[in-house]
């Protein structure tokens, strides 16, 4: 792009303010100057606005692009979905500068240093956050403050995903923080152990709970309800029968998807037992079986099978799902674990694309016994929604690989819980008290909210808790007679009001109901829970912790606002702690905590978004 000539001095001073700073917020910083004896506040001089702003001076003189370079197609056809990367309409050539070549994956951004532009935000996106490329997150509206004489359930279905915790851990220790929409709290809340006790009953799973005051708001209460899993030893483990369905597609080839996938793959190999047979499935723009049903004594058979993997081609991901499933039917194991684990980065592009598609895939297969775990890699083309429900329909759970010691956990160390299921469609119900609790909140859970019929729907599919597992959930709640969040709504005409609870009374009544495994009917137990805070201290050191990755996820999902705790006091409370901390979780958590803290303190300045036709 040529050096433009120099611009002829503005005749109408307030007009180009109005076009240089009103509407593009381009020129903050300029220097204003004289242009007549008496200082007009309005002028701008354009040559020394270009000199002074790095942006401005990037579009007045652009770097040269090499001529060997391929100009794109005269067809192509981007958006600009995505502040600050420069993608182009169809037909806009010219309008910011020449285009990139191919070698940007399709994408043609305006030349020039990547420093050179200012941070572009648009209103709502996360500032401080780093670029999330074409990765796909789906963020539902946050949880609402519920009045419990209107609502008195609160009804919703379990979740085991740990996914968004190491994804979380991936942006942090890179250094930016999150995307808000990849933030899912409750994930992050169940990433750890709360050493809750085991089921003594005779029952696949336990209920747990406590009321202690709410650390971020001393006039509020904070409700911790845990489920746990039995524990199942691994010489209780019936044969496994597993299909890994693996994408080798180009999307895969970068060092933290297909390689580090492998690595993790070697690891599982070394647990396996003779009796496990493992089958690997490679989809590309073909799908093929690349390993047949191996024995796990045959460990040099796999692990050759595993070096042979490598990425190229496009998605085919439908395709691969549907072989992946047949093999796992084919060699069904009765009484022993049959699954499909799907690896990729969810980069769907190819055959079965839609998602609504490739849902419907998984839950018609579900039924055959076979479930489908999803492991994610990757970054720049994380297709994370896709990935979740994936998991979710095909009663399995989905986990992000971030690392060799992420895999070793959901792979080896975990396996149990990651591949053995104790009890299916897992559904929590809250009964609240009107006369105890003024209003309550859920952290969390946000795509996992049910109807209160639900509840005893038992075609309704809910999520699986697996061996060992355990689940957590949050609520905050307002106590009778406290004034709650929102707006406040006319007395109820055909409702008596709530009587005030005595101290002690019941706070509210948690249901749980699940199908034991292999079982189609399902089972159902409650556990009253007392309001017994003014006893309880700080509460335990269980409640604590999870408090303080709730509050983690609840300040991630708004860095900068006002409510909530602040990273340096989750930080603190987290330290407070005194749990088992066998892998250093515990540990690991308080250095994130303390990164996004110094992160939020760096975050850039606010520059509104830039119109195509504001640059022109």
């Amino acid at each position: 792009m040529s050096k433009p000539a120099p611009l002829p001095a503005p005749r109408s001073p307030r007009r180009l303010l109005a076009i240089a700073l009103t509407r593009t917020g381009a020129l903050v910083g300029a220097t204003l100057v004289a242009c007549s004896p008496t200082p007009d506040p309005y002028f701008v001089d354009p040559d020394q606005a270009i000199e002074e702003n790095r942006f401005l001076r990037v579009m007045h003189s652009p770097d040269p692009l090499p001529e060997e370079e391929e100009p794109p197609p005269d067809d192509q056809e981007n958006t600009d979905e995505i502040a600050g990367t420069g993608q182009r309409h169809r037909g806009e050539e010219g309008k910011m500068g020449r285009p990139t070549s191919k070698s940007k994956s399709g994408l043609y951004a305006m030349r020039g240093p990547r420093d050179a532009i200012p941070a572009v935000t648009a209103p709502g996106e996360c500032l401080g956050c780093e670029d999330p490329g074409r990765d796909s997150y789906s963020r539902p509206d946050d949880n609402p403050w519920t009045r419990a004489l209107a609502e008195p359930l609160s009804t919703f279905s379990i979740d085991v995903d740990t996914a968004s915790y190491s994804n979380v851990r991936r942006f942090l220790r890179g250094r930016s923080l999150p995307p808000t929409a990849a933030v899912r709290s409750e994930e992050l809340i169940n990433y750890f152990d709360y050493d809750y006790a085991q089921p003594g009953d005779g029952r696949p799973l336990a209920v747990h709970a406590e009321v202690a005051p709410c650390p971020w708001n001393p006039t509020h209460k904070l409700v911790h309800v845990g489920l746990q899993g039995k524990l199942v030893t691994s010489s209780e483990i019936g044969p496994r029968n597993l299909v890994f369905l693996v994408d080798v597609s180009g999307s895969m080839e970068s060092e933290d998807k297909l390689p580090l996938l492998r690595a993790g793959l070697k690891l599982l190999v070394a647990d396996l037992k003779p009796h496990d047979r493992i089958s690997m499935v490679a989809y590309a723009g073909a799908s093929g079986l690349v390993l047949p049903p191996t024995s796990g004594a045959n460990k040099l058979q796999i692990l050759r099978a595993i070096d042979e993997l490598s990425a190229g081609g496009s998605t085919n991901g439908g395709a691969g799902i549907a072989l992946a499933y047949a093999q796992a039917r084919k060699h069904f194991i009765q009484s022993g674990v049959n699954r499909v684990v799907l690896a990729s980065d969810g980069d769907f592009n190819v055959g079965v694309t839609d998602h609504d598609e490739l849902v419907r895939l998984v839950e018609q297969q579900r039924a055959s016994g076979v479930y489908l775990s999803v492991l994610g890699f990757g970054r720049g083309n994380l297709n994370d929604h896709t990935m979740e429900q994936l998991a979710d329909k095909g009663n399995g759970n989905y986990a992000y690989i971030d690392s060799e010691r992420e895999a070793e956990k959901v792979l080896v160390t975990e396996a149990a819980g990651t591949l053995v299921t104790v009890a299916r469609d897992v559904k929590l119900q809250v009964e609240w008290n009107p006369a105890a609790v003024a209003a309550y909140r859920l952290i969390g859970y946000e795509n996992r909210r049910l109807a209160a019929q639900d509840f005893k729907d038992d075609r309704k599919d809910a999520g699986e808790l697996g061996a060992g597992h355990d689940v957590t959930g949050i609520y905050e709640v307002v106590p009778a007679g406290t004034p709650a969040p929102g707006g406040g709504v006319d007395p109820l005409k055909y409702q008596l009001p709530a009587a005030s609870a005595k101290p002690g009374a019941e706070l509210m009544t948690v249901k749980v109901r699940y199908k034991p495994e292999g079982a189609d009917a399902s089972s159902e137990l409650q556990l009253a829970v007392r309001d017994t805070s003014q006893h309880a201290g700080r509460g335990s050191d269980a409640l604590r912790f999870a408090a303080a990755v709730a509050a983690f996820g609840e300040r991630l999902r708004d860095p900068h606002g006002k409510d909530g705790m602040s990273f340096a006091d989750i930080a603190t409370l987290a330290q407070s702690v005194q749990l088992p901390d066998p892998r250093g979780d515990r540990k690991e958590f308080i250095r994130l905590v303390r990164e996004a803290q110094k992160l939020v303190g760096d975050a850039p300045i606010v520059v509104a978004r830039l119109q195509d036709d504001e640059l022109g």
